[in-house]
């Protein structure tokens, strides 16, 4: 095995003409995935949580008991909005890792057609009853295939994951997204009817 050293600072290590980049090298780049870097540029508005704060480790609470992490609760977070514009129709939120190493991310949480008058989801209100979401709202199937918030699980070993919580102010009441959809296809659908957007990131692994 050779090194080869970039201009990041960090080793590409290469075994048999492959290259590895080092975990120095793959945390720098990882910031560079950024899954709204060729979306509209909107103005953003405020989220808060009582369960985290932004840039915050995710706790047992958030971690995923259903992929096998000991004590995981997948517990989905409280989450209250305010300062989105006066024109808003409705609300969607989601909870998106950009760096599962799948090829296109791993979404962990959707819920669509939120009321414009819902500003607040309880802790909890993403398990699969949905007994804390508003009535009416569609809460989607995750990336497992469980229409619930799926805690973290980051591989054993993986650099740091981001979990990136967004609320979504949309021009419309209803995108017209059925049920059964996946949750990228809402994204596809958060694309052209975003107004405004706020974001928290929290942690996991590494």
């Amino acid at each position: 095995m050779t090194s080869i050293v970039n201009p990041t600072g960090g080793s590409l290590r290469t075994t048999a003409g492959r290259f590895a980049p080092s975990k120095e090298v793959r945390l720098l780049a990882m910031p560079l995935n950024n899954p709204f870097a060729t979306h509209p540029d909107v103005p953003s508005f405020n989220v808060t949580s009582t369960t985290l704060n932004d840039g915050d480790s995710l706790g047992l609470d958030q971690m995923s008991g259903i992929f096998g992490v000991p004590g995981g609760k997948d517990r989905s977070p409280q989450l209250s909005w305010s300062g989105a514009p006066a024109e808003t129709q409705g609300y969607a939120v989601t909870i998106y890792d950009p760096d599962a190493p799948t090829g296109s991310g791993f979404w962990h949480w959707a819920v669509a057609t939120l009321p414009a008058s819902v500003t607040e989801l309880p802790e909890g209100a993403g398990d699969a009853n949905g007994v804390g979401l508003p009535a009416g709202t569609i809460q989607y199937k995750n990336d497992a295939g469980i229409a619930c918030f799926l805690g973290a699980a980051p591989p054993p070993g993986h650099p740091a994951h981001r979990y990136f919580i967004n609320v979504y102010a949309l021009d419309t009441a209803d995108l017209g997204v059925p049920a059964d959809a996946t949750s990228a296809l809402l994204g596809f659908n958060l694309f052209g009817h975003t107004i405004a957007r706020a974001e928290m990131i929290a942690m996991a692994g590494g």
